[in-house]
């Protein structure tokens, strides 16, 4: 009988700083039968582990298009992710995974697609932001808005930069007031006002929205204003989940697990949860 708590050994093959605090490391699996034969969906995500310190849930930040590797990405804020901060390309970590549901992108096939996020909730959407442009015939018109507290804290800025450069993608980026620099080509204001400036239409359309929950909580407002649908809009939630499998309780909101019945969530579910979610 398979052990479910045993993790698959990967090899850190590139690391991006981020921001001071914000890392993405690029993995490959050491087995390389699990190399060939490892999916997943866009959404779904893994337990990553230091040996000897314990594990931390990250979402896959890379897309599912993109084979023989994952990416994630993380900030240092415990004892885990500040154990990973400290690794280098060759060093081996630990890997439970995918779990979870997933973001439904069959489902957005014909449509227009509002991606909005703020800070590092920007890592569960890049793997579908990629995963749609790598298939980019099968959707209508994309749109990204995407906001941090300063410039500094924007992470994926050499992506930023490829998706200004598309002319079929819309990207809006903006740091908050006082964040900006000298040199900032970008919009200042809160990532709800700068939503609603830029006016997507919810006819045919789906939003994905990830970031800090003050963010989703006013955002919400703005894309009904727009004409979008609660089940049309969709989300992720990761914080609270530690096992990934159920098992821990920890993750569990009146009847729900969100590591099994989500972590994606359509803003109507979000909206028959107890309050204190």
């Amino acid at each position: 009988m398979n052990n479910i708590y045993k993790p698959h050994l990967m090899t850190i093959k590139e690391i991006t700083d981020e921001t001071y605090d914000t890392k993405t490391f690029k993995l490959e699996f050491q087995d390389k039968s699990v190399a060939k034969s490892f999916d997943f969906k866009t959404g779904q995500f893994g337990e990553f582990s230091v040996f000897g310190m314990g594990e931390s849930t990250f979402c896959i930040a890379s897309a599912p298009t993109r084979k023989g590797y994952i990416e994630c990405t993380f900030r240092k804020s415990g004892r885990v992710t500040n154990s990973l901060a400290e690794f280098d390309v060759g060093d081996t970590i630990g890997f439970r995974g995918p779990y979870g549901n997933c973001f439904p992108v069959d489902k957005f096939k014909g449509k227009n697609i509002v991606f909005i996020s703020g800070g590092i909730g920007l890592a569960p959407i890049r793997s579908v932001i990629w995963n749609c442009l790598d298939l980019r015939k099968n959707f209508k018109d994309i749109t990204i808005v995407y906001g941090a507290k300063t410039v500094a804290d924007l992470i994926y800025k050499r992506e930023l930069e490829e998706w200004t450069k598309m002319a079929d993608v819309n990207l809006v980026k903006a740091v908050d007031p006082g964040g900006e620099t000298k040199d900032w080509d970008g919009k200042v204001g809160l990532v709800p006002m700068v939503l609603e400036s830029a006016k997507p239409t919810g006819k045919n359309s789906v939003a994905l929205v990830c970031g800090p929950p003050i963010m989703i909580k006013f955002t919400l407002p703005v894309l009904d204003k727009l004409g979008f649908d609660l089940k049309d809009i969709y989300t992720t939630l990761e914080n609270r989940m530690k096992c990934g499998l159920g098992k821990c309780g920890r993750c569990n909101v009146g009847k729900v697990y969100v590591c099994k019945e989500g972590p994606v969530f359509t803003a109507q579910q979000l909206k028959a949860l107890p309050a204190e979610y």
